[in-house]
């Protein structure tokens, strides 16, 4: 990145911050409301470089760890706040959007570093030890936590109990710290790409990691903040679009996700399809894992019901991505057809969140 676009990404969180105090809690007029958008889209575009930087000082997989949990910490600030404004649709909001955030990044950014890896060098390599441990706890805290609530007859409709909601949290919690440590420690080594020495090439100064720690944390803060400004104008939306009020979840899971698919792409056009597949699986990892602890803590002070339970057709999906997920990773090295395969996927739950 030279150096105006550094300048730039230094000053974009500042000025969307100062942006998100002057707005917030008022009206805006068009106008107004289209530059906060365009801050939107450059805060992303922001974090994307200072979560690069940071992951060069720490190494991987911390780096990835670093994008996945901040985004997702903020994700779950979002849900918390449009569940305490409510409105239509916030009863399954917590639902939508984990599910989202797990159909778009088990199927489209998965699809697209894929893609995009194999498009350059005919095949796309990454290891399979790490990808299918990945894989294979993201579908498990997705049936667990959003499968599950559905069969269940403790409660009418599909949410848990009391105590079920608690024990999927607790699961859910404990899973997710022991992925992060086998990641990051005990197998370590089963989350790097091989023979990747552009991960060592450069290594900032301690103090350029810490500002753009900093200046990442401001971005996702603004991002959120900023996407919560426009909430209100996204829900009008879909109701004038004559969409159900599930696609809000959709349109916040796509929010909060770009800087991750931005960074995987980069990666992946750079032969990093490991670190690529370490951001999408540990960002749906993270969003199940720190979402529905921290959602069962907030529904005490919550009111009216949680449904965490998924319908059939998504049931479906879900089912359709564990398997073609498992034959996707199993030989280490994908296609053009699995990329298309997984696109296709994202494709078509986009579609039904829209037309259901």
């Amino acid at each position: 990145m030279n150096a105006r676009l550094r300048l730039a990404a230094s000053i974009v969180p500042a000025v969307a911050m100062l942006a998100l105090v002057l707005v917030w809690g008022r009206g805006l007029p068009v106008i107004v409301e289209v530059v906060i958008v365009l801050l939107l889209a450059a805060s992303v575009l922001a974090a994307v470089h200072h979560a690069e930087v940071v992951a060069h000082r720490v190494g991987e997989p911390f780096g990835s760890l670093i994008l996945a949990v901040a985004v997702t910490v903020i994700e779950v600030g979002l849900i918390v706040t449009l569940m305490l404004a409510g409105g239509p649709g916030v009863a399954t909001l917590a639902r939508d959007t984990v599910f989202a955030a797990v159909m778009i990044t088990c199927n489209g950014i998965v699809g697209l570093s894929l893609l995009v890896s194999a498009l350059k060098r005919g095949t796309a390599p990454f290891n399979p030890e790490g990808t299918g441990a990945a894989l294979a706890t993201v579908i498990t805290l997705a049936t667990l936590s959003l499968v599950l609530p559905t069969f269940t007859t403790s409660n009418p409709g599909p949410e848990f109990s009391g105590p079920q909601l608690v024990f999927a949290a607790v699961v859910s919690f404990g899973l997710y710290v022991l992925f992060v440590f086998v990641q990051s420690v005990r197998h370590r080594d089963y989350f790097l790409p091989e023979g990747d020495d552009e991960l060592h090439s450069w290594v900032p100064a301690k103090k350029t990691a810490l500002i753009s720690l900093g200046l990442l944390i401001l971005a996702l803060v603004s991002v959120v903040g900023l996407a919560k400004v426009e909430s209100k104008s996204i829900e009008d939306a879909v109701a004038f679009a004559g969409l159900p009020p599930s696609v809000v979840g959709v349109v916040i899971a796509l929010l909060v996700l770009l800087p991750e698919t931005l960074a995987a792409a980069r990666n992946a056009r750079r032969d990093r399809t490991q670190i690529s597949f370490n951001l999408a699986l540990g960002s749906a990892m993270a969003s199940i894992g720190l979402t529905i602890p921290t959602i069962a803590v907030a529904s005490i002070w919550l009111s009216g019901p949680l449904m965490l339970g998924l319908g059939a057709v998504h049931i479906v999906l879900l089912m359709l991505t564990a398997v073609v997920g498992t034959l996707t990773v199993l030989l280490g090295r994908a296609t053009l057809l699995q990329a298309g395969v997984h696109l296709a996927l994202c494709g078509s739950y986009l579609f039904l969140a829209a037309v259901p």
